[in-house]
């Protein structure tokens, strides 16, 4: 099973830019967006009942053309919720939950906090929302499979200049040991965990001094699962060879143990 995510930053932007050709060409079991920045109802016919997918779209409820979320799956969850069912955390569309049978998707556009420390403290309390509810999964004997952008480097070697940053939000000592947190509490970030020593790998970069035509960026999207489920991890990549937003896509390859599951 393969499982993609990018952040799009703004669909209607990418599919100008080849997304609907990417997406056919990797052609992947479930496909998770962020950002997606758009009504279901504003993107192609092709795109709103995608051929042999499932269809699951979640913009922000407070204001139209921000934030927002997608999932394209071939697999059709017992459940769909859309968001944690904390209505604070729920307006801005950041997240889709699909249940399945032995196993919890999460695609999420966790908060930036490069608005103020209002805002800091808003990605804080729903990191904090998050953990207790991935943490309920687990109790509840279902794996945790959670892909999107995390908006925080988590150590040094996740971005180009660290010293630079460790005043700004995205790589703030309080938002990175949130991950640390997060980790301790039985979660494992996949990609650095199969490549621990590997430098230069970002998924996002400022759009401004070529910063990714320099690979000055962040590695800030991650697939993170529950460490049980670690030894069914094939592989864990970054794809900055996909252009089209100012981050790049990521995939995470499962061989699950999970039950059999009916795919479109």
């Amino acid at each position: 099973m393969n499982i993609y995510s990018w952040n799009v930053n703004g669909i209607r932007s990418a599919i100008k830019k080849g997304f609907e050709t990417w997406f056919k060409e990797i052609e992947p079991d479930i496909l998770c967006l962020q950002e997606v920045r758009a009504e279901l109802d504003q993107v192609p016919t092709s795109l709103q009942n995608k051929e042999n997918y499932f269809t699951y779209w979640n913009p922000s409820k407070t204001k139209k053309g921000y934030s927002g979320v997608a999932i394209y799956s071939k697999i059709e969850p017992d459940l769909v919720n859309y968001g944690m069912g904390i209505e604070e955390f729920d307006q801005e569309g950041r997240m889709i939950q699909l249940v399945f049978p032995d196993w919890v998707l999460n695609n999420v556009y966790f908060p930036n906090g490069g608005q103020g420390e209002h805002r800091v403290d808003y990605k804080l309390r729903f990191y904090d929302a998050f953990l207790e509810n991935s943490l309920h999964w687990l109790a509840n004997g279902k794996h945790v499979v959670t892909v999107g952008d995390y908006n925080t480097a988590h150590q040094e070697i996740d971005l180009a200049r660290p010293k630079d940053n460790e005043t700004v939000s995205g790589f703030l000592p309080i938002e990175r040991a949130w991950l640390d947190k997060y980790i301790e509490n039985g979660f494992i970030d996949t990609y650095r965990h199969l490549n621990p020593e590997q430098k230069d790998v970002y998924t996002w970069w400022s759009n401004r001094a070529n910063s990714r035509a320099r690979n000055v960026g962040w590695r800030i999207d991650y697939a993170f699962v529950d460490k049980a489920l670690m030894p069914s991890v094939l592989d864990s990549k970054v794809h900055p060879e996909m252009l089209g937003s100012d981050h790049c896509p990521i995939s995470l390859e499962l061989d699950p143990p999970f039950s059999p599951m009916e795919m479109r």
